[in-house]
């Protein structure tokens, strides 16, 4: 759990240099609580990027309606990746982020009337950008203040 979001924290490598015991003073606890204290503060000052899936799409969508598509898939940070047209209809091709996609597919069939086709795979994982990784780090640390007190 990572101090940042409390999400997943991958491909991590942590090496300890140097470390004392004391008969009186160690015991198990407190090599973990300076453990954690130790890696969150070092997980910071790496500055880490929150990752998000994105997910390719293929939206098959008549002409006519197309330049709407086009402005919905750009609200919803998408990037076009290719535009065809195929027997009257406008098939583009966009990388869309997984937070955005139900809205996405929501305002499509509206724009749409239910016309458009959407098909959409799991592509891989990019960087959040930075100020939305700024808001949601900022959400969690919110929550995390409350549920103390």
């Amino acid at each position: 759990e990572g101090p940042l979001t409390g999400s997943y924290v991958r491909d991590i490598r942590v090496s300890v240099f140097d470390g004392k015991m004391h008969p009186v003073d160690s015991n198990d606890i407190s090599f973990k609580i300076a453990g954690m204290m130790a890696f969150r503060d070092a997980f910071h000052q790496a500055e880490p990027l929150l990752l998000e899936p994105i997910y390719e799409l293929e939206v098959s969508i008549p002409d006519m309606m197309m330049g709407d598509a086009m402005t919905e898939l750009q609200t919803h940070r998408s990037m076009i990746m290719n535009m065809e047209s195929k027997h009257g209809h406008q098939v583009i091709k966009a990388r869309t982020p997984l937070a955005e996609l139900d809205k996405f597919l929501s305002a499509l069939r509206s724009i749409s009337q239910g016309r458009a086709k959407v098909h959409s795979y799991f592509a891989n994982y990019a960087p959040v950008p930075s100020d939305l990784q700024r808001r949601i780090s900022d959400e969690y640390q919110k929550t995390e203040v409350a549920e103390l007190h």
